[in-house]
């Protein structure tokens, strides 16, 4: 009985069925049309209907981008993970290269050795150093120096060596016994020897008061290229050779800007080195004097 009334809906329905598929488009078409006519006529009937109908589809929408967040994170973790396996294999090979480089500098290291051994080469004495902070800055237009609150009662003296972290700074010039006063290398006094670390090309760093002082009584032939390291040469017995000053920033129509390596506004810690060189300035001068380095 069931059956036979569902066979006679089926018959009913196969009709209305058919004539649907058969008209659907020019239906379709219809109602787009009387949409588009509906929409001019009254905007925000249109306005309303939309804002209903996506309000109304939000949580499907929102249910149906759940998926595609999930497989979004998950080809973001796959790539992570092949991000992951090519930085590894690179720090396995850059590893490599340094245990490689590691071995040269250890059979270099061992050779220096035998070959010292062999010049009887004598290094030289080790420095000794006073810890000392920054307390004032009395740079200006004129004058580039700082004071530290160390001096003579802590073993400072006159024309010792003053680094910081990163490189060297200048020299004691003033000595209190519980201060001193340090020329920086960019002050308009101050000259040091010193010569390109590659070439081995000596010249004279000359400050300006700017923070860039300048290369002076370069050689004639010399040639020296922007990215090259200034190291402190040792001439004259003053500073000792090797501490490290800058970079050389640029070469242009003759003049060689230098950058130093110090920040000179973070300039708050610093070391007095004391290598017992002779030469060096009185360890008292008078107050507000300055000299070249």
């Amino acid at each position: 009985m069931v059956t036979g009334a569902g066979g006679s809906v089926r018959r009913l329905t196969e009709p209305i069925k058919g004539w649907l598929q058969r008209f659907a488009l020019a239906l379709l078409v219809a109602a787009a049309i009387g949409l588009m006519i509906l929409g001019k006529a009254d905007t925000g009937f249109v306005e309303r209907l939309r804002i209903t109908l996506t309000d109304a589809a939000a949580p499907v929408m929102g249910v149906l981008s759940r998926p595609i967040v999930t497989m979004t994170a998950v080809i973001e973790s796959a790539r992570n993970l092949i991000d992951l396996r090519a930085e590894n294999a690179r720090l396995r090979e850059e590893n490599a290269r340094l245990k490689q480089w590691y071995g040269v500098a250890m059979g270099l290291e061992r050779q220096n050795q035998s070959l010292r051994g062999l010049l009887n080469f004598i290094p030289g004495p080790e420095p000794t150093y006073v810890s000392a902070r920054v307390i004032s800055d009395a740079g200006g237009a004129f004058v580039r120096t700082v004071v530290l609150n160390a001096g003579g009662r802590d073993g400072v003296r006159g024309g010792q060596a003053v680094v910081d972290g990163d490189g060297f700074i200048g020299r004691i010039v003033e000595v209190g016994r519980r201060s001193a006063r340090v020329l920086l290398i960019t002050d308009l006094n101050a000259r040091i020897p010193v010569v390109v670390e590659a070439t081995r090309t000596p010249a004279i760093l000359a400050g300006d008061n700017s923070d860039r002082p300048t290369l002076t009584f370069v050689p004639a032939n010399a040639r020296i290229d922007a990215g090259q390291r200034i190291v402190t040469s040792g001439q004259g017995g003053m500073l000792p050779p090797g501490l490290p000053v800058g970079v050389v920033a640029s070469v242009e129509d003759g003049l060689i800007e230098v950058r130093p390596f110090v920040d000179w506004h973070r300039l708050e810690y610093v070391r007095v080195l004391d290598f017992a060189l002779p030469g060096v300035l009185p360890s008292t001068r008078v107050a507000g004097a300055v000299g070249p380095l």
